[in-house]
């Protein structure tokens, strides 16, 4: 079992940057899968960037590519997803999610098992 505690969203101009965390339990994280989604609101919940745990590799939505980064700490089990040149499309509900299974690029939230409460993201214009 794993638990996921999202932070770091909040209210920024579009232009500005923030830095959401997770922080998982548990002393197996560095096997976790881990992704970031979003859910804005009337919209479906969609992927963002996830990181595996082979040699962390990274793959992201084309709509965030060259501003977003995902990365994660395993010594703090930790996922950071730092968000830059925000725009105010990016407004939504951000979520961390975990998985020890899958293959290839996970980018479907049926693809995870374990999921954070969320943190807001709102880019004022």
């Amino acid at each position: 079992q794993v638990q996921l505690i999202d932070s770091g969203g909040g209210l920024v101009q579009a232009g500005e940057s923030l830095r959401l965390s997770c922080a998982a339990s548990g002393r197996t994280f560095s096997s976790y899968t881990m992704g970031w989604f979003r859910q804005a609101p009337g919209k479906e919940r969609e992927f963002v960037a996830t990181i595996n745990w082979i040699a962390a590799g990274t793959y992201y939505a084309d709509f965030v590519k060259g501003r977003f980064t995902i990365s994660r700490d395993n010594a703090k089990n930790t996922v950071y997803l730092q968000m830059n040149s925000l725009k105010p499309e990016d407004t939504a509900v951000y979520y961390c999610a975990a998985t020890r299974f899958g293959s290839g690029w996970l980018v479907r939230g049926s693809d995870y098992d374990y999921w954070g409460q969320g943190t807001q993201v709102t880019v004022s214009s």
